[in-house]
């Protein structure tokens, strides 16, 4: 009996210290997060979700997932940005509280322009002094709205949700606002990769020239560093030049579109542009049988005739291209894609190199 008794003081015992560390425990971290003034996140490591909404009926939802971050489980985020956004939470203090005579009117003006921020995070259930931490789960941990710059530009209006005083934040050393960081607009969160294929894992590549069908060319993986290259127009196998169609394989590994126009340009300009005759049609197939293929269409610098772009001058710095099965209009950067757009004539084997920037000829 006097065993039994034991084990249940001991039992008891356990119960009770566990029951004051919770109750301690939720105290603490509802004190932390009724701090006002409470927007940076310490851990960010912890953060497993993002979510951003403006007035204009925009989100976006920044996930944590195994291998990156997604978009509103979707697309993939762009990882610079998610990383600028977290650095942003880590590094922003709070400068001072907006002043009593215009805080009324700033808040208002949040009312109506700002962006509502909820932070999610792997937090523990138990947390002694930071040193035990038991039981861990994600939590909703921050909720807060950001408005627009101060008139100095030196900080940026933030609100706490259930507050009722307003704070200009600020990053230390950094001269400038901190509003754009925290867009809801899905667009400025995406991904800008269009292919990102591993050269080991192509099967084919392809390349079609609408202006210069002779141009065209498929090249095809049979073997370790041994391809086949074949001209399109008249499926004829020719001699290659290993060095050169090794690089072309691996040149598919990081390209980029620098802008998303999807929801930017009027779908009717981007119909009249889709609609016109394309440049270069890019199919990358892996060895799953996976498909990625690029469309490229003219860029003209208009000269103020009208605003379809029907007259003006061919942009020779930039295309635009369609992507993402057509779903997505981008512009491209001639720079980036010029290494993949050479026609075949370029990978036969002897065949002269020319450049438009001075002229080398290799000649047989």
């Amino acid at each position: 009996m006097k065993k039994n008794n034991r084990i249940t003081i001991i039992i008891t015992a356990i119960l009770v210290v566990i029951a004051v560390l919770l109750v301690w425990n939720n105290r603490y971290l509802s004190t932390l997060e009724g701090e006002s003034s409470d927007f940076q996140v310490w851990d960010t490591a912890s953060v497993t979700k993002i979510y951003l909404a403006d007035r204009k009926d925009r989100e976006s939802l920044l996930e944590r997932q195994e291998h990156g971050w997604m978009l509103n489980g979707t697309y993939t985020a762009h990882p610079k940005q998610v990383q600028h956004l977290l650095t942003t939470l880590y590094k922003i203090r709070v400068k001072m509280p907006v002043s009593v005579a215009s805080h009324d009117n700033i808040v208002k003006q949040m009312a109506s322009q700002s962006t509502k921020v909820e932070i999610y995070q792997m937090v523990p259930r138990i947390n002694l002094f930071d040193k035990i931490k038991l039981f861990y789960h994600e939590k909703r941990t921050k909720v807060f709205y950001v408005g627009d710059a101060t008139m100095d530009s030196s900080g940026t209006f933030m609100l706490k949700e259930g507050a009722d005083k307003a704070y200009i934040v600020y990053i230390p050393s950094f001269r400038g606002f901190i509003t754009t960081r925290f867009t809801a607009n899905p667009d400025d969160w995406r991904d800008h990769t269009i292919f990102h294929e591993n050269m080991a894992d192509i099967q084919s590549i392809e390349v079609d020239f609408n202006e210069d069908p002779e141009g065209s060319f498929r090249i095809d993986n049979i073997g370790k560093h041994q391809y086949k290259l074949t001209r399109l127009i008249d499926n004829q196998e020719l001699p290659y030049d290993t060095l050169k169609v090794i690089n072309l394989m691996s040149s598919f590994s990081d390209l980029r579109f620098e802008a998303l126009l999807t929801n930017t340009l009027p779908q009717e300009r981007i119909d009249s542009i889709t609609g016109s005759p394309f440049l270069h049609y890019l199919v990358v197939t892996d060895k799953d049988g996976n498909k990625q293929d690029m469309r490229t269409f003219k860029k003209l610098v208009l000269n103020g005739v009208n605003d379809m772009g029907e007259l003006g001058d061919i942009d020779r710095d930039r295309m635009y291209g369609l992507v993402n099965d057509g779903k997505d209009f981008v512009l491209i950067q001639n720079y980036v894609f010029d290494k993949v757009l050479h026609d075949v004539r370029y990978y036969e084997a002897g065949h002269p190199i020319q450049f438009e920037m001075g002229t080398i000829e290799v000649l047989e």
